[in-house]
């Protein structure tokens, strides 16, 4: 088995992360409150999101969001290359 390049995966799955944040922005921004709500509720299998759902955000909050979510994402993936790459060295 080939070894996975850390900062590569962890790219791949901030970048990830980062289309999926963008994402449900758009989603929000285009449908509204309510229909929002339906969406993540179901796509939430029930979990009810009216109380915490916000449509109105600040520009330096999102862009915040971005960053964050691109950090977070980053030290996931390159958590999961180097498990995988431990795994390979035990084996």
């Amino acid at each position: 088995m080939n070894k996975l390049d850390v900062g590569r995966f962890g790219f791949a799955f901030a970048g990830t992360g980062l289309f999926l944040y963008v994402g449900c922005t758009f989603v929000l921004m285009a449908l509204g409150k309510d229909v929002s709500v339906l969406f993540f509720n179901s796509l939430l299998h029930g979990i009810n999101v009216t109380s915490i759902i916000r449509v109105n955000m600040p520009v330096w909050e999102g862009i915040f969001g971005l960053i964050e979510t691109y950090i977070i994402g980053w030290l996931i993936g390159a958590t999961i290359a180097s498990f995988y790459n431990f795994s390979l060295k035990v084996q």
